[in-house]
């Protein structure tokens, strides 16, 4: 399995610089108690750990090509005594095949703009949720990278794979029968967009 474009892992620290609070992030995003989750591209557990102390007994499904990054969330979760998420070393683009089951959430952050078969990605995740289910597709801005800066560094994908938010509802709209529900600003340099099936 290959990587995807540009979607290297930065550490919690510079994640924290963006989303202080990702608990309070993911709630924006549609995260609910009592409701299962799939994070696509989770790396080290940014936002999957928080989201398992939210929907908690249900479990977090976090998915990534990187088995040393599960490792680092399998590391953490234990330290933390969080024992709802599960750890999938597996590609998105097959993710009807590494899901245990359908999900009510699935959350794509900071990953489709690197995405080289978005319908395909797209149709998984509609066939990975539970009807009913959300989709939200996280996304940096679509300005000139070096205008995003983290800790006075230009950070986030190049300029030319960022896309618009209406670039981002086609992509998703046009692969499968979801329905755009609204859009989130995430500042200070990300939206979202809740999709549902």
């Amino acid at each position: 399995m290959e990587r995807f474009q540009n979607t290297g892992q930065p550490d919690w620290d510079w994640w924290g610089k963006l989303w202080p609070t990702p608990g309070a992030t993911l709630r924006r995003l549609g995260v609910e108690p009592d409701r299962s989750v799939a994070e696509v591209g989770c790396g080290s557990g940014y936002f999957a750990l928080p989201a398992a102390r939210i929907v908690d007994p249900e479990p977090v499904y976090a998915i990534d090509l990187d088995e040393h990054l599960l490792d680092d969330l399998d590391h953490v979760a234990e330290q933390q005594r969080i024992d709802n998420v599960v750890p999938i070393h597996g590609d998105a683009r097959e993710l009807t095949a590494v899901l245990p089951e359908r999900v009510d959430t699935l959350v794509i952050a900071n990953t489709f703009h690197g995405v080289d078969d978005e319908a395909r990605i797209v149709e998984q995740a509609f066939d990975a949720l539970a009807p009913g289910g959300r989709l939200a597709v996280v996304n940096w801005h679509d300005r000139p990278r070096e205008n995003t800066t983290v800790a006075g560094e230009p950070r986030g994908p190049p300029t030319d794979l960022r896309m618009t938010p209406v670039e981002t509802e086609d992509a998703v709209c046009s692969a499968a029968a979801f329905e755009l529900d609204r859009r989130v600003d995430l500042p200070p340099y990300h939206y979202a967009l809740l999709f549902d099936r």
